[in-house]
């Protein structure tokens, strides 16, 4: 497996995971408290700040065990990473079209972060979807 392709995976895995913990955190919230007035301020800052440092750890880890010609791009790796990358991006413009369009309607803040947030983690895991796929069935851009 290509050291790429390791990271696309930690990308996908660590997004997965931090968004269902968060999910979890947010959701346990008090018995009697509305959702849109829960605590989650500190669950998403956590959450992000775990998700950063447990991404870069492995893919220092993956690097630092990586033998050193393998730690090198050639094309391949670069268009697979670019094609990755535009596709995932499109959930950042929907997300902030929706943010945009939540705070228009003066929808609680809770639903402005949570729709952000969301498609932050709906970019990184269809960006990652999409990086592992092509390495395992081979890159055909449009």
């Amino acid at each position: 497996m290509a050291v790429e392709e390791k990271r696309a995976w930690i990308m996908l895995v660590v997004a997965v995971t931090s968004y269902a913990v968060y999910l979890w955190w947010v959701l346990a919230r008090p018995a009697g408290v509305e959702l849109d007035q829960a605590p989650y301020v500190a669950a998403l800052l956590w959450t992000v700040g775990l998700s950063i440092a447990a991404s870069v750890t492995g893919h220092v880890v993956v690097s630092a065990l990586a033998a050193p010609e393998d730690n090198t791009k050639d094309l391949r790796d670069r268009e697979i990473h670019r094609f990755g990358e535009y596709v995932g991006q499109s959930f950042v413009v929907i997300g902030a079209v929706a943010g945009l369009l939540l705070a228009m309607a003066e929808a609680a803040p809770f639903w402005i972060a949570n729709a952000i947030y969301l498609a932050f983690v709906l970019s990184s895991a269809l960006g990652s979807t999409v990086k592992i796929v092509t390495y395992r069935f081979g890159f055909h851009p449009w």
